[in-house]
């Protein structure tokens, strides 16, 4: 194994249980705009949120349009009549305020931060991001945090990861391990800059020959075996 003093966590889907969050957000929002809600929306959103997601990542828009264009997709697709850019904002307000972590998440951090330096790396929006790792469990215990949206930058853009080891100090590559759900954004990213990776595969996806991951785990307590 070797001597990594960094670990570097993806946050949603990793250490933040964002379905759960997503769904909860989803819904207070519409309740909050006076909208009524179909249990369809969701799934649509989820469709509709990962395409942007993706042409974020690829640099293809910026954050400010994908935080109304997924909204007016939605909108336009179910045939709703709203403010897209109010019902953002909203939304945004109640996603800050859903904490729940994933699976052992808690306990995992807990036993690693007494012998590593620990760093969230998210592709996330900061109003989202900022307070909610301020209100979390897991926060404390993490010295870094870099989100896309400040850095100008998303994962797996080398950008990223040179404003993330920048926050860091500049550690050595070999110190750094990355832990993330996404092979595109995480595992590629971190490959991509030459770090070794964890794919945390709780979804039990289908491995990527052209992505390969130092490491897999279905199950986060795995690494504290794995560390």
């Amino acid at each position: 194994m070797p001597p990594y003093r960094w670990l570097f966590f993806d946050a949603d889907d990793t250490l933040f249980d964002y379905d759960l969050a997503e769904a909860a957000a989803l819904r207070r929002t519409f309740a909050d705009s006076a909208l009524p809600f179909d249990e369809a929306y969701g799934p649509l959103y989820q469709r509709i949120n990962s395409a942007i997601w993706r042409r974020f990542e690829a640099g293809l828009i910026t954050s400010e349009t994908l935080r109304v264009e997924r909204w007016s997709a939605l909108f336009a697709e179910a045939g709703i009549t709203a403010d897209a850019a109010a019902f953002s904002e909203c939304y945004l307000g109640n996603l800050a305020q859903c904490t729940d972590l994933t699976r052992d998440a808690l306990e995992v951090v807990q036993a690693l931060a007494p012998r590593y330096q620990l760093a969230i790396i998210t592709n996330g929006l900061k109003q989202v991001q900022r307070p909610r790792l301020a209100r979390s469990a897991v926060g404390p215990y993490f010295s870094v945090l870099a989100i896309s949206e400040e850095i100008g930058a998303a994962k797996p853009d080398p950008r990223f990861f040179d404003a993330a080891f920048a926050l860091a100090g500049q550690p050595a590559r070999s110190e750094v391990l990355v832990i993330g759900d996404s092979l595109t954004s995480d595992i590629r990213g971190g490959l991509n800059y030459g770090l070794d990776t964890c794919w945390y595969n709780h979804k039990g996806l289908p491995a990527d020959p052209t992505c390969p991951s130092r490491y897999e785990i279905a199950h986060l307590k795995e690494l504290l075996v794995l560390l």
